[in-house]
Order: structure tokens, then C-alpha cells, then sequence
């Protein structure tokens, strides 16, 4: 009895499985759940992810280029040019590129040209010379920048001045030679020839004070335009 019932007792204990068994077919399951995901989702044939886009190409590059710098301001030729050879684009890809760009008119230097020239006149009040000179910084072509210049005129040069001197003249403290100074320094800067600015910082201070009118009416517009190597007036 007692043997019938110790093997009942042993048969019972053999066919439940150790909990170190049923741990290790779980990691097993898991193990395997895991390795079946990865194959599913890999690099494989049937993966979306093996589906690779074709290289860009060269010219495609370099369009992409020029569209992201255009789309910050318009800029010319020269200026796309140097951007194009700093991504290391091949000369011959820059000039079939940029060849495009000008035949449909996304680049043209001389609207580019007689925008700045309006722009910055209008807006800084720089004068023909130093409108000339930026115009040159950003590679435009001498001839290009001067058909645009040629919008500028003595009057209209003379014009700006004056209205740049009776902008600062409303805050400009100190004596009236020093402000005479600082003003047609400040002239000069914008690229006023010495004789405009003398006379343009001049015929303000006449009409400010009797003070400065008395200063402005000493002044030797000739001499001091001579003193500082231009005597056009």
C-alpha cells in the first residue's frame, strides 16, 4: 500500500516540470519572438528599408545649392559660383548649372545691379562710389554696375546727402566745427565725394543757428575740397 502509494507519488512529482524549466522555455519563446522580429524587420529583400534612393547627382546637388542660397536674397553669378566651388562642385557642373540659371533668368546681374543700386541709395543713402564698390565685392561686371549707377544722377546724389545731414543735425551735439567734421566724415563713408559733402554739411549748418550759420559762411568749400584730394563741387 504504502509502495502503490509512493509511486503514485513519484509519478506525480515527475510530470510537473521544475520552475527553472518553465523559466528557461519562456526566455526560449522570447529568444526566439525577438530573432523572428529582427529577420522581419531587417535589411532584407522584402524590407521597406532596403528600398535605397539613388544617389544625387552632381548637377542635382549643385541646383539644390543655388535654390537654397536664392531663396535667402537674390544673388549673382560670381557670388553662386563661390558657394558652388566651397561644396567642391566641379567647374564644368558650375557652368552648366549657372549657363541654365542665366538662359531662364533665375540669375541675371543686371536686374540684380539696378536692385541694389535702388535699395541701398534709397535705404542707407550710399552714394555712386560706394554702390560701385559693392557692386564690384559681389563680382557684378564693371559695365553692368555702371548702366545701373547711371540711375543716379548729381542732383539725386546731391539730394541724399542733404538729407542724411539734416537727419543727423536733429540729435548732433558739440561745437559747430566738430559737428561739421563728424558730419562730412560721415559723408565720406557713404561714398560722397569730399566736395558734395562740404557743401551738403555746409548749407545745413546755415540754416540751423545763427551760430553755425556764422561757422558755415567761414567756410572754404574750394580749399577744403582740395585739402582732401577732390575738388569737384
Amino acid at each position: 500500500m504504502a509502495g502503490r502509494r509512493g509511486a503514485r507519488s513519484g509519478r506525480g512529482w515527475d510530470a510537473i516540470p521544475p520552475r527553472a524549466d518553465a523559466g528557461e522555455a519562456e526566455g526560449s519563446r522570447r529568444r526566439s519572438g525577438a530573432a523572428g522580429r529582427r529577420r522581419s524587420s531587417g535589411d532584407g529583400e522584402d524590407s521597406p528599408a532596403a528600398e535605397r534612393q539613388p544617389p544625387q547627382s552632381e548637377s542635382e546637388r549643385a541646383r539644390e545649392i543655388c535654390l537654397r542660397q536664392l531663396a535667402v536674397r537674390p544673388r549673382t553669378r560670381a557670388e553662386l559660383a563661390k558657394v558652388l566651388a566651397r561644396k567642391e562642385i566641379s567647374e564644368e557642373v558650375i557652368a552648366e548649372v549657372l549657363d541654365r540659371y542665366d538662359e531662364v533668368g533665375i540669375i541675371d546681374d543686371a536686374a540684380f545691379a539696378r536692385a541694389w543700386v535702388s535699395s541701398r541709395h534709397h535705404g542707407r543713402g550710399l552714394a555712386r562710389r560706394a554702390l560701385a564698390n559693392e557692386l564690384r565685392q559681389r563680382g557684378v561686371d564693371p559695365e553692368v554696375a555702371g548702366e545701373a549707377l547711371e540711375s543716379l544722377d548729381d542732383e539725386s546724389e546731391a539730394a541724399a546727402a542733404r538729407a542724411l545731414v539734416d537727419r543727423k543735425l536733429r540729435t548732433a551735439s558739440g561745437t559747430p566745427e566738430a559737428v561739421f567734421r563728424r558730419l562730412v566724415a560721415m559723408l565720406a563713408r557713404k561714398g560722397y565725394s569730399a566736395g558734395v559733402a562740404i557743401r551738403a554739411v555746409k548749407e545745413a549748418l546755415a540754416a540751423r543757428d545763427a551760430e553755425a550759420a556764422e561757422f558755415a559762411d567761414a567756410i572754404d568749400e574750394d580749399a577744403l575740397a582740395d585739402q582732401a584730394g577732390d575738388s569737384t563741387l
